[in-house]
C-alpha cells in the first residue's frame, strides 16, 4: 500500500520503519511459507526505497548500515566453511539466513553482489552437511551389515553340537563377545534400526533358552548319576570286608569300571561320592595284599626251587648211562611236580625253560637207548639162530605182536590227542607228556622194526 501511495515517500518513512519492526518480531511461521513471504516481502521493501525520496545522505546511511550487517552475515557464513561439526554449522547457517533476510536492502547497485557472497557460502556448508548425511548413510548401511553378520552368526549355532558343560561354557563366552561387539556398533538406517535390534534380540534369547533347557536337563541328569554312584558305594561297601579275596576282587573291578561309565555328579557331591567309593574298595585290597603277601613269599621260594630243577636238568651229561640218565631225569620231574605255585609273571617263562630241557634230554636218550637195545639184540641173534632153526622164526613172531600192541596202543594215544585242546594250562600239560608218549611208542615201533629186519638178514644168510 506505500508503495503505490500517491503519498510522499518521505511522509510515510516512518510507517515504513514501523512495518518494518513488526515484520521482524513475528518469528514463527509455517516453513513452507517462509520464502515465497520473504520474497514477497523484500521486493516491496526495495520498491519503497526506490520511490523513497529522502535526501541522499540519509538513504546513502541506510544502505551502508545494511551493507556493514550484510556483509558481517556473509563473513559468519564463510567461516561456518571450517566449522568441525558440520551439523551445527548447518543450524547456525539457518540463523544466519534469517538475519540476512531481516535485514533491509543495500545500495541497489550492490544488491546482486552481496547476495552471490552469501548464497556461495551457504552453498559450501550446505555442500558439506550434504555429503556428511550421505556419509552418515554409509556408515549406517555398514553398521547394518556388521549387525546381520552377528544375527546371521548367532542363528547358525549347531545346537546338537553342544553336548557337554565345556561347549556350551565356551559358546556363552562366544555370545557374550558377540553382544560386547554389537554395542560398539552405532546406528543402523532409522528405518531399520528397530527390526535388526529385534532380531538380534530374538536370536540371544534363543541361545540363553536353550542353554537353560540344556542345564536343567544336566541337573537331572546328574541327580540320576548320583543315585547310581551311591548304589556303587553301597555295593562295594558290602564287599570290602570279604576274604573271597579273587571272587571279590573281580567283582570290585567291575563296579570300578562301571563307575566310569557313568556320567559326571554335582561338584558339590562329586569329592565326597567318589571318596566314598573309593575308601572301600582300597580297603578290601589293603586287606587282601596283606593275606597275600605270605603267599607271595612262598611262591618266591618255590621259583627258586624250579630254577634249580632246571639247571640240574642242563647239568646232566650227554655220555650218561641211558638208564641212569633216564632215571635222573623222571626223579626231577617229579620232584617239578612237586613243587607249588609260582609268581604268576614267571609261570609261562620257567615252563617253557622247563620243558625245553626234560625235551631235549628225551630227545636224545631215547635214540641212544635205542641203538644200545639194537646193537645188543643183534650180539644175541647168533645164540638164538644156535638154539634151533625154528627160534629165529619163533622170535620173530613174538616181535611182530609186540609191534602190533604198540601200535594198538600208539592209535589209542593218538585218538586221545584229538579230544584234548590246550584251551587250559592243565590241558596244555597233559598234552605236552601224551606227545612224549606218542613219540615214545613211535620209537619203539621202529626199534622192532629194525630187529625184525635183522632177523630176516640171518634168515636168507642161513638159507
Amino acid at each position: 500500500e506505500l508503495v503505490e501511495s500517491p503519498d510522499d515517500a518521505n511522509k510515510s518513512y516512518s510507517e515504513f520503519k514501523k512495518l518494518q519492526q513488526q515484520w521482524n518480531e513475528v518469528k514463527l511461521i509455517p516453513q513452507a511459507k517462509v520464502n515465497e513471504l520473504w520474497k514477497s516481502y523484500q521486493l516491496y521493501v526495495e520498491k519503497f526505497y526506490d520511490l523513497l525520496k529522502l535526501n541522499n545522505e540519509f538513504r546513502e546511511y541506510d544502505f551502508k548500515k545494511n551493507l556493514e550487517i550484510k556483509t558481517h552475515l556473509c563473513e559468519a557464513a564463510e567461516k561456518l566453511a571450517d566449522e568441525a561439526d558440520v551439523v551445527s554449522a548447518f543450524h547456525q547457517l539457518q540463523k544466519l539466513h534469517q538475519e540476512f533476510r531481516d535485514t533491509g536492502p543495500v545500495a541497489k547497485e550492490l544488491r546482486d553482489e552481496v547476495w552471490n557472497r552469501f548464497k556461495a557460502a551457504s552453498t559450501a556448508v550446505n555442500r558439506r552437511h550434504q555429503q556428511h548425511f550421505e556419509s552418515l548413510k554409509e556408515v549406517e548401511q555398514h553398521n547394518l551389515d556388521q549387525k546381520t553378520v552377528i544375527c546371521e552368526i548367532i542363528e547358525a549355532i549347531d545346537y546338537n553340537e553342544l553336548t557337554n558343560f565345556a561347549a556350551w561354557d565356551n559358546k556363552t563366552q562366544e555370545i557374550i563377545a558377540l553382544q560386547n561387539k554389537w554395542k560398539t556398533i552405532g546406528f543402523a538406517p532409522q528405518k531399520m534400526n528397530v527390526k535388526i535390534f529385534e532380531r538380534f534380540r530374538k536370536a540371544c534369547d534363543e541361545f540363553f533358552r536353550k542353554k537353560g533347557e540344556f542345564f536343567k536337563a544336566l541337573k537331572e541328569g546328574m541327580n540320576a548319576n548320583l543315585d547310581k554312584k551311591r548304589a556303587l558305594c553301597e555295593k562295594a561297601e558290602a564287599l570290602k570286608d570279604s576274604t573271597d579275596w579273587k571272587a571279590t576282587a573281580d567283582e570290585l573291578t567291575k563296579l570300578q569300571k562301571e563307575w566310569k561309565t557313568i556320567g559326571p555328579v554335582a561338584k558339590k557331591y562329586s569329592d565326597a561320592i567318589w571318596k566314598r567309593f573309593i575308601s572301600a574298595c582300597d580297603y578290601f585290597f589293603e586287606q587282601k595284599n596283606k593275606a597275600t603277601s605270605s603267599q607271595r613269599s612262598v611262591e618266591i621260594d618255590n621259583l627258586n626251587k624250579k630254577k634249580e630243577i632246571i639247571e640240574k636238568l642242563g647239568a646232566i651229561d650227554e655220555n650218561m648211562d641211558t638208564d641212569e640218565a633216564t632215571q635222573l631225569v623222571r626223579e626231577l620231574m617229579k620232584e617239578w611236580n612237586n613243587i607249588g605255585h609260582v609268581p604268576f609273571k614267571e609261570k609261562d617263562r620257567l615252563y617253557k625253560q622247563y620243558h625245553g630241557q626234560v625235551d631235549k634230554l628225551f630227545d636224545h636218550f631215547n635214540i641212544s637207548a635205542a641203538n644200545k637195545k639194537l646193537s645188543n639184540f643183534k650180539s644175541n641173534i647168533s645164540s638164538i639162530q644156535e638154539g634151533s632153526p625154528q627160534s629165529l622164526y619163533r622170535e620173530r613172531e613174538k616181535l611182530v605182536r609186540a609191534a602190533d600192541a604198540v601200535k594198538n596202543e600208539l592209535q589209542t594215544y593218538e585218538n586221545n590227542l584229538g579230544f584234548l585242546t590246550a584251551s587250559s594250562k592243565k590241558g596244555n600239560s597233559l598234552l605236552t607228556e601224551l606227545n612224549r608218549k606218542v613219540e615214545k611208542l613211535k620209537a619203539d615201533i621202529e626199534l622192532v622194526k629194525q630187529k625184525i629186519k635183522v632177523i630176516d638178514d640171518s634168515i636168507r644168510s642161513a638159507e
